[in-house]
């Protein structure tokens, strides 16, 4: 079979934008990577590599523990307790939307019902009709990635650092505020000082996802004075190459992302840093 005619078995997230920018409560990793799980339930890879959804959206879905384990490589009894946990959380938060353009902020309820069954080792969630508007498909303001790309990551921020990255990857540039980061990473009253916030979420963020791609991802202090009051991020930015649908006959964008970093890439590099540090020591002076 013709490669362009492959069927993806990777689950794709495809979620309005401002989900990207959503305060998502006190989510922990593992109960994040559960929704997004869920999410990618809403739609599949065609055998033309496009993504589509039904005309109909279905509100319910399952996710059972071996399926979680096998997408995030962990054991399967942890399994059993992260999509526990998830079903509860999901059920009693909501998500933050802002709008400015309606001077309003919004409190969106994630499910309207959480089942977990014990005996089969799965959750079943019922999504709201308030949330299905940004899970459902439509030509902008969305962004779409496979769930894989963030399946290694260790930390809540940098998965989200991650999905903020694929809505600008047309250009290579993102900027926010120091406030809307706040918000993002849904920290609260954490990291107070600037300092701690930079480098417990951000900071980290930037280094696990350069870790992982070669996105050559840097970030710039934007400063008011001496205060710092937003971060500009700047990074590799996807390829487009255009194609011709044989299907359709029309003309396509394809994606061509970054590539993920292999052993002997991260290898070359700890080489490389121990070099520059070795130098670093013989030009000190004692």
């Amino acid at each position: 079979m013709p490669k362009h005619l492959i069927k993806s078995k990777t689950p794709k997230v495809y979620k309005n934008k401002k989900l990207n920018s959503a305060d998502f409560d006190n989510y922990n990793l593992n109960e994040y990577q559960v929704f997004l799980h869920l999410v990618t339930k809403l739609g599949k890879v065609d055998e033309l590599g496009r993504y589509t959804q039904s005309d109909e959206l279905q509100r319910e879905h399952c996710l059972s523990a071996k399926e979680f384990a096998t997408m995030f490589d962990i054991p399967l009894n942890k399994a059993y307790g992260v999509i526990k946990q998830a079903c509860k959380k999901l059920m009693k938060t909501s998500v933050t939307l802002q709008k400015p353009e309606l001077f309003e902020t919004w409190e969106i309820n994630v499910c309207s019902s959480a089942q977990y069954k014990h005996n089969e080792g799965k959750i079943i969630i019922r999504f709201t009709e308030e949330i299905m508007p940004y899970l459902s498909q439509v030509n902008k303001k969305f962004v779409l990635y496979n769930l894989k790309e963030i399946s290694n990551f260790g930390s809540l921020y940098t998965t989200r650092l991650y999905e903020l990255i694929q809505e600008f990857k047309d250009t290579g540039l993102l900027i926010k505020s120091v406030e809307q980061l706040r918000n993002i990473f849904a920290v609260g009253k954490k990291f107070s000082l600037y300092s701690d916030f930079k480098r417990y979420t951000f900071g980290h963020a930037v280094d696990e996802i350069n870790s992982q791609y070669e996105l050559n991802l840097n970030f710039e202090e934007v400063k008011e004075g001496r205060k710092v009051v937003a971060i500009k991020f700047s990074f590799i930015p996807t390829f487009i190459r255009k194609s011709v649908d044989p299907k359709t006959g029309k003309e396509k964008n394809i994606y061509l992302k970054p590539k993920k970093k292999t052993i002997k890439n991260k290898k070359q590099e700890l080489i490389k840093e121990r070099d520059k540090n070795h130098d670093n020591y013989n030009n000190k002076t004692f």
